[in-house]
């Protein structure tokens, strides 16, 4: 009797260490999705502001001061090296932003979102090993329209 209960006992064990992975996957999605919901309802905020038109540079500082003010750890222009065979390159990749040490937010400014900017945040999210990544182009009418959400 006592064997069988030890089974039950381990059984429950295993399916509760299952439920606490798949529970902390879900919980980091959530938390994902939370920031990316955060990003981009202040981007539409700064985009209702100050509208299309204006240089990248100008909305990166808005969206990093409006971000900070919502309490989000907010790093702009972060320097992302190439790590080749232990070797460490200093390319001059930027990321525009990194919010909470997790989601990469490019920004741009022009008049189409090309393949070239989609796989520009696709390099940018391997090579950082982060999961999720923002490609936000301000100079459209309606900021929806530009918002593109990537996974890595």
């Amino acid at each position: 009797m006592q064997d069988r209960a030890s089974v039950k006992h381990l059984l429950v064990e295993q399916t509760i260490i299952y439920k606490t992975t798949e529970d902390t996957e879900d919980t980091e999605n959530m938390e994902l999705n939370g920031i990316s919901e955060k990003i981009i309802g202040v981007a539409m905020q700064v985009h209702s502001t100050l509208g299309p038109g204006l240089l990248e540079s100008a909305y990166e500082a808005c969206l990093k001061y409006e971000l900070e003010k919502r309490g989000l750890k907010v790093l702009s222009q972060v320097g992302l090296p190439v790590i080749y065979d232990g070797m460490k390159i200093d390319l001059g990749y930027r990321l525009d932003l990194l919010v909470e040490d997790s989601v990469i937010v490019e920004l741009k400014a022009v008049n189409t979102i090309t393949p070239v900017h989609e796989a520009q945040l696709l390099s940018y999210l391997k090579l950082s090993g982060k999961r999720l990544g923002l490609l936000i182009n301000f100079n459209v009418t309606l900021l929806k329209d530009g918002i593109t959400r990537r996974i890595n």
